[in-house]
């Protein structure tokens, strides 16, 4: 599926600045530098729509784009890592935090992990916070590309062995080949057209 508009809205630093139109949204989470900009650019085929870049700690604020003037994909913050301090640091987490839990627009959270590494401490912190927040939310293994096909079944028998993501949804992705793409653009599609959780 191709969409025909997608552009930038605002970048979002406090409550007042986010948009009042009611659109329905779905947010992307994770570590910082886990590639949710390349997944937002891959999934709406824009090569710089959202920026990119290796330095961790970029996105520092709540990055909304609107897709045909239907739906919102908003790029949160990376957690484990801001640039400017631990100032920044403080006020964008309780962004984040206040926009997860209260954001009446907010339809599902996709929940980005490095493939190459599994989930961090962080990571199982904020899926354990999801579940609990009874949010909708998909687990992306972004960068699935950097590792072969045994590689990357093992990783996922070893998550579904530990017992720890049973139930939960889950989809390997990668930026450069596209792979994955149909699978989270179908699950981003579904929680925008279901009942509001």
């Amino acid at each position: 599926m191709n969409f025909h508009s997608a552009e930038f809205l605002i970048g979002a630093v406090h409550q007042r600045d986010l948009p009042g139109d009611g659109l329905p949204e779905v947010a992307f989470a994770g570590r910082s530098n886990v590639g949710k900009s390349s997944l937002i650019n891959r999934l709406v085929q824009r090569k710089k729509l959202a920026r990119t870049s290796s330095t961790p700690g970029k996105t520092q604020q709540l990055n909304y784009y609107r897709i045909d003037d239907r739906f919102y994909l908003v790029d949160l913050p990376g957690y484990g890592f801001v640039q400017g301090g631990i100032d920044l640091r403080g006020r964008l987490g309780k962004l984040t935090e206040s926009y997860l839990q209260d954001r009446p627009q907010l339809r599902a959270v996709v929940q980005l992990i490095d493939a190459r590494h599994g989930p961090t401490e962080l990571d199982r912190m904020m899926i354990s916070w999801l579940g609990e927040c009874q949010k909708q939310f998909l687990l992306v293994f972004t960068k699935a590309d950097k590792l072969s096909r045994s590689q990357l079944s093992r990783q996922f028998a070893k998550l579904e062995s530990s017992g720890d993501f049973a139930g939960i949804s889950f989809a390997p992705f990668s930026a450069p080949t596209g792979r994955g793409r149909g699978d989270v653009l179908e699950w981003v599609l579904e929680a925008i057209d279901g009942p509001q959780s």
